[in-house]
């Protein structure tokens, strides 16, 4: 059974998450530095710290994956005007992109923000839920999480 302090310590570290808007890099910092001081204290704290750290290493995954999908948008919005045919038709190399690509790029400029905007709001739930359950003393384990930290 988690004492009050070990439950208040478990939720600070998910709730240090937040300190990315006020600190750079605040989402590892803090709940780093919580996690190392306090993790010998207890195996609740521990899983707790390794959670929080877990989530935010995967999110930082997610986030390079989504933009790695969203930079060919940006490259065929900055080109857009450009002709293709002219910019690839050097040393007898032809790729032929069709004209009409402008509503292609904002549709799939616009998927890809509307999965960012989703993936931003379930992160502010997922990790509000994982406070709540720190601070009651149950276990939590975060959604579509990598274990990176066993």
């Amino acid at each position: 059974m988690a004492t009050n302090n070990l439950r208040n310590i478990a939720t600070f570290i998910h709730l240090g998450i937040f300190s990315k808007y006020f600190i750079p890099f605040g989402n590892y910092i803090v709940p780093i530095l919580l996690w190392t001081t306090n993790k010998e204290k207890s195996s609740f704290i521990d899983n707790h710290g390794k959670e929080a750290i877990n989530f935010q290493l995967s999110i930082l995954l997610y986030t390079i994956i989504l933009g790695m999908i969203s930079f060919p948008f940006f490259i065929f919005n900055i080109f857009g005007d450009t002709s293709f045919y002219d910019f690839f038709h050097f040393n007898n190399l032809n790729i032929n992109f069709s004209d009409g690509g402008g509503f292609r790029t904002l549709i799939g400029a616009s998927f890809v923000g509307i999965i960012a905007l989703i993936g931003f709001f379930l992160e502010i739930i997922f990790i509000i839920s994982a406070a709540l359950r720190a601070n009651k003393g149950d276990a939590y384990s975060y959604p579509l999480t990598i274990r990176f930290i066993k």
